[in-house]
């Protein structure tokens, strides 16, 4: 299962990289790593963790 700290996250957001809350928000995962200075050499998510939070997080119930 996929996880993530969504309160140490904002907490970074707010306090080191100065962001208001909405604009934290509005950022997509890797526009986030990348004010964060992470490598973006790899891309960031495989295709089994998008399979996997397409389970969890599917719009569409199964069959459609």
């Amino acid at each position: 299962m996929i996880g993530f700290d969504w309160p140490s996250l904002l907490r970074v957001a707010l306090t080191h990289l100065h962001l208001k809350p909405d604009e934290f928000w509005a950022l997509t995962p890797v526009e986030f790593r990348i004010m964060l200075g992470h490598d973006l050499a790899r891309l960031p998510l495989t295709r089994q963790d998008v399979a996997a939070m397409e389970r969890l997080f599917s719009d569409f119930e199964k069959g459609n």
